[in-house]
C-alpha cells in the first residue's frame, strides 16, 4: 500500500466512515446545526436526507460522538424490520431485556417506563436511524406514536431520520402526513463545489499526513469534482486510485493522468465521457507542442 511511501498514519480517502477525517463543508455544517438546534429545541422528530455518498453515515456518528456525554443515545443503522423488531431494536438499545413472547403492548409499556427513568437521568432519549428510506409504513406510523409518549413538559423521545430522497417521496403519502407534520426541522445535503472538493482532498491529506502532505493541484481536483458531481463518496473513491496510480512512480503529488484513470475504472462515472475527455486534452496538448515547435523552426 502507499501509506509508507506517503507518509500517512492512515488511508486518507476510505469508505469507513471516520470521524477524524470529517471536513467541516458548508453544506455539513449547517445540517448539523439544523440537527443541533431540533434537538436543543425538544422537537420529536428532525430529517436530513440526501443522495448515495453525501456523507450521511459521517453525521449521524459526528453526532453520536457529539451526544454520548450528555444524552441516551439508540442507535438502528438497519431499520428494514417488522413493527415489533423495531419495538424489540429500540428496547435493547435502551438497555431493556424483552422475552421473544412478549405482547407489541407489553414492549410499549416497558418502553415508556424505561423512558421516564432515563428521562430523569440524562433528558429525552435520542433515537437515531440511519437509511431511514427503508422503514415501512408501518414502522414509520410507529415511530410517531413512539413520540407520543412525553411528559407535560417535554418529549421522553426524539428522533432523527436520515436518509434518502426517497424517504421525502415516501413521507408525501397522504396515509404519513400526521407523521409529516411533527417533522419540524430538516435539511438536504447538497453535493460539494469544486472549491470544496478541493478543500476536502488537502483536509484529508493534511489529517493522515505525517510530512509533507502530497501534492494535488486545483485542475486535478476540479475533475475530480467533475467526475464525482461533488458527492463525497465518490470523491474518496476516485482519490484513492488515484493514490495507488501515483504509488509507483514514487512522487508526492497526483496528476491528472492518475485521475483519468481511475475515473476510467470506476463505477458511477460516465466511462464515454473521460474516454473523449482524455482524447480532446491530449489533442490540445500535441497542438501546443506542434505550435512550440514550429515557431522555434
Amino acid at each position: 500500500m502507499y501509506l509508507y511511501n506517503f507518509a500517512m498514519k492512515k488511508i486518507p480517502f476510505g469508505q469507513t466512515p471516520d470521524t477524524e477525517l470529517f471536513c467541516a463543508t458548508k453544506t455539513h455544517i449547517e445540517a448539523m446545526n439544523v440537527l443541533s438546534f431540533s434537538l436543543n429545541s425538544g422537537e420529536a422528530f428532525c430529517k436530513i436526507t440526501g443522495e448515495v455518498g453525501s456523507g450521511k453515515t459521517m453525521l449521524c456518528r459526528l453526532l453520536i460522538r457529539k451526544l454520548e456525554q450528555s444524552r441516551n443515545i439508540a442507535y438502528i443503522p438497519n431499520p428494514n424490520i417488522s413493527v415489533k423488531s423495531l419495538h424489540y431494536a429500540l428496547a435493547k438499545e435502551i438497555g431493556l431485556k424483552i422475552k421473544a413472547d412478549c405482547r407489541e403492548d407489553q414492549i410499549s409499556q416497558s418502553i415508556q417506563t424505561r423512558l421516564i427513568k432515563l428521562n430523569k437521568q440524562r433528558g429525552p432519549v435520542v433515537l437515531i436511524i440511519d437509511e431511514a428510506q427503508v422503514l415501512s409504513d408501518s414502522a414509520l406510523e410507529t415511530l410517531r406514536l413512539f413520540t407520543n409518549i412525553e411528559t407535560e413538559q417535554q418529549k421522553l423521545l426524539q428522533i432523527v431520520l436520515f436518509g434518502q430522497p426517497e424517504l421525502d417521496k415516501k413521507l408525501k403519502q397522504k396515509n404519513l402526513r400526521q407523521l409529516k407534520q411533527r417533522i419540524s426541522f430538516s435539511y438536504y445535503i447538497k453535493p460539494l463545489t469544486s472549491f470544496q472538493v478541493l478543500l476536502y482532498i488537502k483536509h484529508r491529506l493534511s489529517v493522515v499526513s505525517i510530512g509533507n502532505a502530497i501534492n494535488i493541484n486545483e485542475s486535478c481536483a476540479w475533475f475530480v469534482y467533475y467526475f464525482s458531481k461533488g458527492t463525497p463518496r465518490l470523491v474518496n473513491i476516485l482519490c484513492h486510485k488515484a493514490l495507488m496510480l501515483a504509488y509507483p512512480k514514487n512522487k508526492k503529488k497526483i496528476t491528472l493522468l492518475n485521475v483519468f484513470k481511475a475515473a476510467f475504472d470506476t463505477e458511477g462515472v460516465d466511462r464515454f465521457v473521460v474516454k473523449h475527455l482524455k482524447i480532446s486534452i491530449s489533442v490540445i496538448l500535441l497542438s501546443i507542442s506542434t505550435t512550440t515547435f514550429a515557431f522555434w523552426i
